[in-house]
């Protein structure tokens, strides 16, 4: 029998990260059986370095930051990971490069860390295992079920065998939208410049032109960075709280759906006792939805339970903590709340425990903070934007709030459990991002410093963008009848991983081939262990996929310590799956 063979297409984090899970199950499931007496060879296709990938590749501006303290990123598992392999702890960022670990490191230094982590697992496999780079693109993937597969690469005229493939492709390009496209034609008609969404370290920024007016759609990370590389990147500096302009900046006019940046992180250490969570959307939640024989609406039924417990682990931490904020004792407003039905039921519950209503927790307030709210000119509301980033900044270093650190672990544990139940939607993602995935501390110092210079600008919530009288217009309800016009548009963010408008081939044809999608256009996958469903649900033996494109997206693409990492989890079941099928003579042997 010939030597079993796994391809994974995508060698960054996730392909990393699947290798050491790999490395770690070997002794249990490798070491002793028959594939271990003959080997196998792991082929990684990714035409960027193994380790870091494109997106955290070290060939990157030292200017651009990760958004994650040095001492909350790490790419090992430790004891509170639920998964059926072992533990293999291995140090954080800050632990590895030796930097304090409230840094928050640019991303060349975390290239470095991801190469050393894919070096070291690698160097971890056992004996008889072979691992071979391809920098290439794949482009397909042939074959029968029930037979070996064939990864089609660009520029080589045979494909690569295999007995399994894993698709951990990361973020992904994408085809323009409908609105997209027609902005983009009305530019190439128009010589005006639209930069659709995109990895910014990757968009040609050279045709925005200094001192002149661009429109940019979009507030969140890939902001930050456009941000950092029309100002800093053009060789403006900051001495103290004061920008001083290099002259070739662009003025930048900001807008979003919300109209505010994410929320900066937050500067301060957990302390005391942890929220016992889950509490109200747990495990039993998420089988009863499963069990449920006419399913669930996301909404509806799951929800109410997500809002449930983010509340909870707000509260338990103020009653902890603040006890003089609060009226009443923890243990009567814990049995109050639990039986608590409904949102008016439960508003009145915390208006009667909580005196102050800034420390009640709003989601609908904090997800829309500019919603109804209106401003007689853009100078006033340049003022009241800068006011509003300014208080956040001070609440998210205050530990008199420790309460948002309380929901920031309530959102881990709820996405913990969605992952679990498996089509998450993007919204959710986004909403989870704005929260708890924002930009660091001093970015957001920057960006006011930078709106008092002039060079930023903002533009509002709900920011309409059309074409007209050869420029691009843009508004906002937030400063009802004023508008902005320029000749240059910016969509700040990642392209939308759904398959249906993906620019990679491979994904575009396993579609063709059957693949499933959810409503929200991402690649359904079997929640228990990645492998791609087909449109009547059933899993393919032979084919895997991880990563932001699936359905089975996880919060982030790192994992902070001690909280569970279901990117960990998944990339052991997958891991434990290769495994069992390669060392399975059977399965082989019908290859």
């Amino acid at each position: 029998m010939s030597r079993g063979t796994l391809v994974i297409v995508g060698a960054g984090p996730r392909g990393t990260g699947l290798i050491e899970r790999i490395a770690a199950n070997a002794p249990e499931l490798y070491a002793g059986s028959e594939l271990s007496r003959e080997g196998f060879d792991i082929h990684l296709v990714d035409p960027y370095p193994p380790g870091a990938g494109r997106i955290w590749r070290e060939a990157q501006s030292p200017l651009l930051w990760m958004n994650s303290h040095a001492e909350d990123v790490t790419m090992f598992t430790d004891e509170t990971v639920t998964m059926e392999g072992p533990v293999r702890p291995g140090p954080t960022l800050h632990e590895w490069a030796g930097i304090d670990g409230a840094t928050f490191a640019d991303r060349q230094l975390q290239g470095a860390y991801l190469r050393w982590v894919h070096e070291q697992a690698v160097a971890a496999l056992p004996e008889g295992v072979r691992v071979h780079h391809h920098p290439r693109r794949a482009l397909r993937i042939s074959g029968p079920r029930d037979g070996r597969q064939q990864v089609w690469l660009e520029g080589r005229p045979r494909p690569l065998l295999a007995d399994l493939v894993v698709l951990s492709l990361g973020h992904l390009d994408a085809e323009l939208d409908s609105d997209q496209g027609e902005l983009a034609a009305y530019a190439e008609t128009h010589g005006l410049v639209h930069l659709p969404p995109d990895f910014t370290a990757d968009s040609d920024l050279s045709a925005l032109a200094p001192g002149e007016p661009v429109l940019v759609r979009g507030f969140g990370l890939a902001f930050v960075d456009l941000m950092v590389l029309l100002t800093e990147g053009r060789g403006g500096r900051y001495e103290g709280d004061t920008y001083v302009p290099s002259g070739r900046e662009p003025v930048l006019y900001v807008g979003s759906r919300r109209g505010v940046p994410y929320h900066s992180k937050i500067g301060y250490e957990w302390t005391g006792e942890r929220p016992p969570l889950p509490r109200f959307f747990g495990p039993g939640e998420v089988e009863r939805l499963l069990a449920r024989p006419d399913g669930f609406d996301f909404r509806r039924d799951v929800w109410p339970l997500v809002e449930k417990e983010l509340g909870f682990a707000h509260y338990h931490r103020l009653f902890d903590v603040h006890p003089e904020r609060t009226s009443g004792a923890w243990a009567d407003f814990e049995e109050k709340y639990a039986a608590a039905e409904g949102e008016a039921e439960i508003r009145a519950l915390v208006a009667s425990a909580v005196p102050d209503p800034a420390d009640r927790l709003d989601l609908t307030a904090l997800d829309r903070p500019l919603e109804g709210v209106r401003y007689g000119s853009y100078e006033e509301f340049q003022e009241g934007l800068r006011g509003y980033v300014e208080r956040d900044l001070s609440r998210r270093h205050d530990p008199s709030y420790s309460p948002d650190l309380a929901v920031f672990l309530g959102l881990l544990s709820v996405y913990g459990q969605l992952i679990r139940l498996g089509g998450v939607p993007p919204w959710w993602h986004g909403f989870f991002s704005y929260l708890a995935s924002g930009p660091p501390g001093p970015r957001l110092r920057q960006l006011l410093a930078l709106s008092r210079a002039g060079v930023l600008k903002f533009v509002g919530a709900d920011m309409s963008v059309s074409a007209e009288g050869g420029v691009f217009r843009a508004t906002s309800a937030t400063v009802p009848g004023a508008f902005v016009e320029a000749r240059a548009l910016v969509e700040a963010r990642l392209p939308e991983p759904t398959v249906g408008r993906a620019r990679d081939a491979l994904l575009r044809e396993l579609h063709a081939d059957g693949a499933a999608e959810t409503p929200d256009g991402l690649l359904r996958v079997d929640p228990a262990d990645g492998r791609i469903l087909d449109r009547s649900g059933r899993p393919h033996p032979r084919r895997f996929a991880l990563g932001p494109y699936t359905d089975g997206r996880t919060p982030g693409a790192f994992t902070r310590p001690r909280t569970g990492g279901p990117a960990f989890r998944q990339n052991d079941a997958t891991a434990r799956a290769a495994l069992l099928f390669l060392g399975a003579p059977a399965g082989r042997a019908a290859a």
